[in-house]
Order: structure tokens, then sequence, then C-alpha cells
């Protein structure tokens, strides 16, 4: 596997399709409706005017594998140095180690960018998100009980975090 920057061009209709299994055959997103192709074009011009990567993984044949990447967290001026995280494997690559090598690479794009704490809000029944994270470094940080319903049911909502070495020097303002 290889690590690139994904694009809107090369890459979104294949993280289209990641997002929308994700939304229709698990609980790892919130969603009931499929995104779009405009959902794609906002998503991919937030990442870029924030600076945010989207990191992907792709395999010989250049096809996406998965993809991670960051955002906003809570968007207010003294949480400028937190974001949330996403890491998404498509189905046929799960169990491989993708996640891992994603995680990794965002993580020390996070450390480049002088973040300082990563937050992962993961579904409490997604033992294997859950595992990933806690591989990794992340530590559990709270749950919110009844967060979402979805598939007739009540979802935990639970926050799993990895708090860095950076940056040396944080400023107020």
């Amino acid at each position: 596997m290889t690590l690139i920057d994904c694009t809107f061009e090369a890459h979104a209709p294949a993280i289209l399709e990641i997002f929308n299994d994700a939304i229709l055959n698990s609980t790892a997103l919130y969603e009931y409706k499929p995104r779009t192709m405009d959902t794609m074009t906002h998503w991919f011009s937030v990442k870029t005017a924030n600076q945010f990567p989207v990191i992907g993984a792709v395999d010989e044949s250049g096809a996406l594998m998965g993809f991670a990447s960051y955002g906003t967290f809570r968007a207010f001026p003294a949480n400028k140095y937190s974001v949330e995280h996403s890491v998404y494997v498509h189905a046929a690559h799960r169990g491989k180690g993708v996640s891992v090598v994603l995680m990794k690479a965002l993580i020390e794009r996070a450390r480049a960018a002088n973040l300082h704490t990563l937050i992962g809000g993961i579904d409490a029944a997604n033992s294997t998100s859950i595992a990933l994270h806690e591989k990794i470094g992340f530590t559990h940080s709270g749950t919110i009980r009844h967060a979402a319903f979805k598939f007739g049911r009540w979802l935990d909502l639970a926050f799993y975090q990895l708090i860095l070495e950076t940056p040396v020097a944080p400023v107020d303002g």
C-alpha cells in the first residue's frame, strides 16, 4: 500500500462509496441517508480551506483502500489545538492493517501542524475501532449515552483522545 494525499478530482467517488457503505451498513456514521457528490464537493472544500489533510491508502493499481482525515473540533478559538479525526477503510480491505497505517500518518500530520489533541467519536459498540485506537495510544475520555438513534436502537458515543507533545509553545488568541 502507498499513502497519498487525496484530491476531489481523483478520489471523491471512492471516498463517497466508503462513506455511504458506512452510513447504510454500520453505526460508524450517525447518518441515515447516503451522501451525494454535492456533499463531497463541500467536504473537500472545507478540508482544503482549513488545510486539513485527507490521507489515502492506495493499492498497487491505485484503488483507494481507505482514508483518514481530521477537522474542526468545536469551532471556538480556544479549541484551535484540538481536532476530531476519522478513518474509514473499504469493506474489501478491512483487517489488513490499513487503518493503523492511516492513523499513524494522520498523527504525524497533526504533530507537523502543531496540534495537541486528536479526538475520535466512536460508536461504543464498535469494538474494532476502539481496539485500533487503544493499540496506537488513544485513551477513553468519556461516553455520552443515547447520543443517537439508528437501526431501531439507542447508540452510545465513546470519545477517545491522543494527547501530543506539540505545540512546544501554545499561545492564547
